[in-house]
């Protein structure tokens, strides 16, 4: 495939309150901020950067499917199975909003979480044989 296209960079999340969400992403999931003010927080995770941007109450990244599902609009991967079950031990021990363990009927399993906001995240227990490749894993 050629694509001009290279790679995603940054995504934006809506949030209540920047700088709340900017600690809340730190805190609980490593996150490095690398910009602040009162209306928005960049912050550096997973290789990529996302933008905290403050919104109108109640927004969300989340949507709805064609059943009525409220459905996350990221997954992020982790390597294997184990590293997939340590994250959501820490994730429930730091009382993180986070969903079983589940069995999709696809390769590896995954579990969803929320942030503070009730933005919805996925995790995946496999990594992408393209970013694999590129990491020398």
């Amino acid at each position: 495939m050629n694509s001009s296209l290279l790679r995603v960079g940054t995504t934006y999340i809506p949030v209540k309150d920047a700088r709340a969400a900017a600690e809340w992403y730190v805190k609980n999931l490593g996150a490095v901020i690398s910009y602040q003010d009162d209306e928005k927080a960049i912050i550096n995770l997973a290789d990529q950067s996302f933008f905290l941007v403050k919104a109108k109450e109640g927004e969300t990244a989340n949507f709805l499917d064609a059943k009525g599902r409220k459905r996350f609009s990221m997954t992020f991967e982790v390597d294997g199975m184990e590293k997939l079950e340590t994250l959501h031990q820490e994730f429930s021990q730091k009382e993180i909003q986070t969903g079983e363990i589940e069995d999709r009927g696809h390769a590896g399993r995954n579990f969803v979480f929320e942030d503070l906001d009730g933005n919805r995240f996925d995790v995946w227990s496999e990594l992408s044989p393209d970013y694999k490749k590129r990491m020398q894993y």
